[in-house]
């Protein structure tokens, strides 16, 4: 274990966390709502400091990430836990670590206590990046704000060997932690899983969304990172037109026309297994609603070969980035700029 950041000493041997939204209040012995962050003998320990579930090399589109340094190689960590309890997260192995009569609120799954896990300290994680030819470390597969101690430190040591640096987060953090780690982060890639607090309490378990609109604003104004925003289009839970329009609409609202909004098809699990895939026309729907809303890039993610899984130039309509999955396969950008007309790429090349 290792000593976390974010908290308060409180009455009785509790703790109170403050590293999220949550602000669980923690007795001896337990751990909060995310599972990794317990109190012992009245102080707040990570449970995952260095313990990694899952590494590999990416694609950065892989993330995703379609206008930040596109083709890159990116070093992907992730441990256990995570502070939004998803009914159809893909990487419930590794996210969903409580047991079933800890959770709160909804349907849940037994999940063993024990998983295995590899340490790897920050420094061997920034020269295995190195070693495996990355341009930079993202920590991604779980929610990397629940080891936030191993994520600042690695970041720190990242862009001292000239890494760029990515959060794949669902961006439910508090300001003050973000803005200890926000000098060292390039990337964040955040889901807005929905727009009402009714779908975020039912899905995530988790009680308003305005944090994790908060956190995107915060970190691409005050930290001046890249932010791209992706919405899974679950059937009958966000894919009507209302929650789309409001979506589309804030991003850019408050975020830019350039930044990119990825709506990606559902894959049946969990508590919404007997829900179909999103069918393509929805997905269609979804990204015809982002560029009505004024959004210049909008991907519908999870449909290997769909032509909109490319970029296409908003002055000319040309296609400058083509891509087949998580391959960029043409490339028509010259100094980030359009080949055919010439005008600027929002990008990170």
């Amino acid at each position: 274990m290792s000593k976390a950041l974010f908290y308060e000493k409180l009455d009785h041997g509790r703790v109170k966390c403050t590293l999220c939204p949550h602000f669980c209040v923690i007795p001896e012995g337990k751990a909060g709502f995310c599972g990794v962050r317990t109190n012992k003998d009245g102080e707040l320990e990570s449970l995952v400091y260095g313990k990694v579930s899952a590494a590999a090399v990416d694609p950065i589109e892989k993330k995703p990430l379609f206008h930040f340094k596109p083709s890159s190689l990116v070093f992907s960590l992730g441990t256990l836990g995570c502070n939004m309890h998803c009914g159809h997260c893909q990487n419930w192995e590794i996210s969903h670590v409580i047991l079933a009569e800890n959770f709160k609120e909804g349907k849940v799954y037994e999940i063993p206590k024990e998983k295995p896990t590899e340490y790897i300290s920050p420094e061997r994680a920034v020269e295995m990046a190195i070693q495996y030819d990355c341009q930079g470390i993202a920590w991604t597969y779980n929610e990397p704000t629940v080891w936030f101690e191993y994520t600042l430190d690695c970041a720190r040591l990242a862009k001292e060997k000239g890494l760029y640096t990515v959060y794949v987060t669902n961006g439910y953090i508090n300001p003050e932690p973000l803005d200890m780690i926000g000098p060292y982060l390039d990337a964040y890639r955040v889901d807005l899983k929905g727009f009402s607090k009714e779908f975020y309490k039912k899905v995530a378990k988790v009680p308003d969304f305005k944090p994790v609109l908060d956190s995107a604003i915060r970190a691409k104004e005050k930290w001046g990172m890249h932010v791209e925003i992706v919405t899974n289009i679950i059937p009958t839970m966000n894919d009507d037109d209302e929650q789309l329009n409001a979506i589309s609409s804030w991003i850019k609202e408050n975020l830019g026309e350039n930044t990119p909004w990825h709506v990606t098809r559902f894959t049946p699990c969990l508590e919404y297994s007997k829900l179909p895939v999103t069918p393509e026309d929805t997905l269609e729907k979804a990204y015809e609603i982002g560029k009505k809303n004024g959004l210049k890039y909008v991907y519908v993610g999870n449909v290997f070969g769909h032509q909109l899984e490319n970029t296409y130039c908003p002055k000319c309509g040309n296609l400058i980035i083509e891509r087949e999955g998580f391959d960029v396969v043409g490339f028509n950008i010259e100094n980030g700029k359009c080949i055919y007309c010439l005008s600027d790429v929002d990008a990170v090349f």
